[in-house]
């Protein structure tokens, strides 16, 4: 499998999604126009790895915005690894957010309380 890169824009986030490491990255600000136009291609990837990896899959998301419509797809790729974790993929999601950030970081109490125990949701405060 290739690695997915989507480099930054104004309103896009970086994306790094490393088969190799399982280290999937989005980083950035993300309101794109349309952001499920944005996101299916992450969507296909990502349920194109979970298929063929045996890897443990660490989704690391550090983001300093996002709108609503990003949520809904952020919550979709969420929801897609809580699916994975539950047939016996190990999955750890790092929320990256910054100290100063309360809206980051409520969003990310949000998913991590949405989600079941299969996975381990951690909360990182970066300075």
């Amino acid at each position: 499998m290739e690695t997915l890169y989507l480099e930054k824009t104004k309103s896009s986030p970086e994306v790094e999604f490393n088969p190799e490491t399982g280290v999937l990255k989005i980083s950035g600000q993300s309101y794109p126009e349309n952001a499920f136009k944005f996101y299916e291609p992450l969507f296909d990837w990502i349920d194109d790895y979970i298929k063929v990896t045996d890897k443990e899959i660490q989704l690391c998301i550090s983001l300093i915005y996002l709108n609503t419509s990003s949520i809904k797809c952020l919550m979709d790729i969420i929801y897609k690894f809580e699916q994975a974790a539950q047939s016996g993929k190990k999955i750890v999601i790092n929320w990256h957010y910054k100290k100063n950030n309360r809206n980051i970081l409520e969003c990310g109490n949000e998913f991590k309380e949405d989600l079941e125990e299969s996975i381990e949701f951690n909360l990182i405060e970066e300075i």
